[in-house]
């Protein structure tokens, strides 16, 4: 008993040491920043117009489920910028779409699953990632719609940026600004040499450091500092707590214990494969040698249902995230967020099953 509690240990503090190392210089630093930015920095009036209750769904939606895109990041690394569309006076539903849609509709993993994993694979992934994203936002916020009337009554109380700040300012920095930060955040997840990402890394951080001297106040900065520091605080103990109990938790149930009930391309195999998603904690890319050989599905053990099941819900989901979430938004829309995106993956992957037989 007291090997297995010792060897339980050990495997957490290996899988915390992994994930630190890969992922906060990396990806959880710029991420908070991003975040801290978003809260201190964009108007209430650009929230309206784009992610509020009363935008147009096809804007608001739209650009929500192609987030992924451009910000190739884990579960993890969106839910600093999630916090801040949220505090901000997002509506629910766009600002889920923007939380499911950052991971999954990653164009990296995307390629990576089709190069790997088969070319069938890959373009299922991205069509029902961008249906997947869509769907969850709208319903949830039927679900939630008191949230978001709520959120209309917060909104016309809330304060913008004060008067006289922007006066003299320019208005392309306040863009710049923010495309140096993403910047720095696809940068640094890059599959690239670090000979090759510290130069930009650097030439971008010196482009934001020439911008927040000549162009930003001092409660400005201030502001932007404690809005980071934060989130920072509210998410970044969750996310570790989390990541080292999973660990403890796969020491005892490693994935190769599913690996038999993946063999048909069943609602009860997409399901299931789906659930295991929502608890691992997959990091971006990792998820394709994952699936591939410690599931099985390159060797004929694991059907294309539940592999696309997995896919779906693995990188956009996991049990710290999801701490992480009902600390954001309360435990009642974590929980409905939870169960939409397993129901959705479980169904998606019997469609795909069916379609490849």
């Amino acid at each position: 008993m007291i090997e297995a509690i010792l060897g339980s240990f050990i495997v957490g503090w290996n899988t915390l040491a992994g994930y630190l190392a890969e992922h906060v210089l990396t990806c959880l630093i710029p991420a908070f920043f991003i975040a801290g930015a978003i809260a201190a920095f964009v108007k209430k009036e650009v929230i309206l117009k784009y992610f509020s209750p009363d935008a147009r769904k096809s804007i608001a939606y739209g650009l929500a489920s192609i987030s992924g895109t451009v910000l190739a990041v884990c579960s993890c690394t969106i839910l600093p910028m999630f916090a801040g569309l949220f505090k901000r006076g997002s509506g629910i539903g766009p600002a889920t779409t923007f939380l499911y849609a950052g991971p999954a509709i990653n164009i990296l993993a995307i390629v990576y699953t089709a190069n790997v994993l088969g070319f069938d694979l890959g373009v299922a992934r991205a069509a029902f990632a961008i249906a997947m994203a869509i769907i969850i936002g709208l319903i949830m916020a039927a679900i939630f719609r008191s949230h978001d009337e709520e959120t209309k009554k917060n909104m016309t109380t809330m304060p913008s940026v004060p008067a006289g700040r922007e006066t003299d300012r320019p208005r392309w920095v306040v863009p710049l600004f923010f495309v140096f930060l993403v910047g720095i955040l696809i940068a640094g997840t890059a599959q690239a040499d670090w000979m090759i990402k510290f130069p930009v890394i650097y030439a971008l951080t010196i482009g934001i450091a020439v911008l927040v001297i000549y162009f930003f106040e001092r409660d400005e900065v201030s502001e932007w500092g404690l809005e980071t520091w934060d989130l920072t605080k509210k998410i970044f103990p969750i996310l570790i707590a989390g990541t080292f109990i999973l660990g403890m938790i796969s020491y005892f149930i490693p994935p190769e214990t599913f690996s038999p009930f993946f063999g048909t391309n069943s609602f009860t195999s997409s399901l299931l494969a789906a659930i295991v998603g929502t608890i691992l904690y997959m990091p971006t890319l990792l998820e394709v040698p994952v699936i591939g050989t410690t599931f099985g599905y390159t060797s004929g053990i694991m059907a294309g249902g539940p592999a696309l099941a997995l896919l779906l819900s693995g990188p956009s989901v996991s049990l710290p995230s999801l701490l992480v979430i009902s600390r954001i938004m309360g435990a009642k829309k974590t929980a409905a967020y939870a169960v939409l995106v397993i129901l959705s993956s479980a169904i998606a992957g019997m469609i795909y099953g069916m379609i490849i037989g």
